[in-house]
């Protein structure tokens, strides 16, 4: 049986639009359930990633608002909180479309802790937003109390940024190894995982963000799978996206992609975490990777829709093949 690590977006719960109510993300997990239902259908064994941006980020202001009544939380511990809640949902969602689709199909979610290094540059020029937007003097008070770091966004007010540090090991990569081996659709990563350090021989957790996209990559690549997939809110890779040029990238070697990526076409704030880290997928030994949406995953894995990139600048025979061999569907 053949192994994918699908690494789904916050779209996957939350949608533009969208509150974030649990009943909204319900709808939404059960979507992108039936989806997973249908890879599996395909032949594929799952490993399950997903993003928690919005989910933290409420998680925050809560523990914000309610300090007065309750000790608040730090930043790891808020992660930790929301791979448990994501987990929850998507696996209800999962054991709820595999029952219909008569399928016997273990689930279970693993909290997840990445290791990264205390020298680890991004931790003393912190970058990544999170949280609220607060007003100057909020902030300012923030930063006096706290000693958070703050950043000014000229249109929507200050917000607080931390470091967005590399992954370099996880915690249970052994344990999720296992359980993959024995069948089980494993969720893990959860928002990129909990960073976490050593310190005086103690593991303790650190008040960054992982990217969900590099940790998947970097645990697609441990476990070799054979598909490493990003589910995200569109159907294709665009060149010159958003200009009177756009065009779907449909196919490209790695080789091709990095000429792409040179030229400009992936913003560091739109789709260029998602191609850099599928060209560090592909660099540390994976064979292909798909980029798409979450309405699209059973064709774009058939091959008939969403962005194919190969380790070779030629993947129309591996592209045949799972034409010919893989059903399209969901539930």
């Amino acid at each position: 049986m053949k192994t994918m690590l699908l690494a789904v977006g916050g779209n996957s719960l939350i949608r533009a639009g969208e509150a974030g109510t649990i009943a909204e993300q319900r709808a939404n997990a059960q979507r992108t359930a039936a989806q997973i239902v249908g890879l599996i259908r395909a032949g594929y064994r799952i490993v399950l990633t997903h993003g928690n941006g919005p989910q933290v980020g409420a998680a925050l202001l809560r523990s914000e608002r309610g300090a007065s009544q309750v000790p608040g939380h730090p930043l790891d511990v808020c992660g930790a909180s929301t791979q448990g809640e994501i987990g929850y949902l998507l696996q209800q969602a999962l054991e709820t479309e595999l029952r219909l689709a008569n399928m016997s199909v273990p689930v279970a979610t693993v909290l997840t802790q990445c290791l990264v290094s205390p020298d680890d540059p991004s931790m003393q020029h912190p970058t990544k937003p999170i949280g609220p937007f607060y007003s100057r003097a909020d902030a300012e008070e923030r930063k006096r109390l706290f000693g958070w770091e703050i950043v000014e966004d000229a249109a929507r007010g200050y917000r607080r940024v931390v470091a967005s540090p590399e992954p370099i090991d996880i915690v249970e990569l052994e344990v999720i190894r296992n359980l993959v081996g024995q069948g089980v659709l494993v969720i893990a990563c959860g928002g990129g995982g909990i960073p976490t350090i050593w310190k005086n021989g103690s593991l303790q957790g650190v008040e960054a963000v992982i990217d969900k996209d590099r940790a998947s990559a970097w645990l697609a690549s441990r476990l070799g799978v054979d598909l490493f997939v990003i589910s995200t809110d569109t159907d294709y890779v665009y060149l010159d996206y958003k200009k009177p040029t756009q065009r779907p990238l449909r196919q490209a070697g790695a080789a091709e992609l990095e000429e792409y990526v040179k030229a400009g076409h992936f913003p560091p704030g739109n789709m260029g975490p998602k191609i850099e880290s599928v060209l560090r997928f592909l660099r540390q030994g994976g064979r292909e990777a798909i980029i798409t949406s979450c309405e699209n995953l059973c064709q774009a894995v058939a091959g008939s829709a969403g962005t194919h990139l190969f380790l070779d600048n030629d993947g129309s025979e591996i592209e045949r093949n799972r034409a010919l061999e893989l059903p399209v569907g969901g539930r």
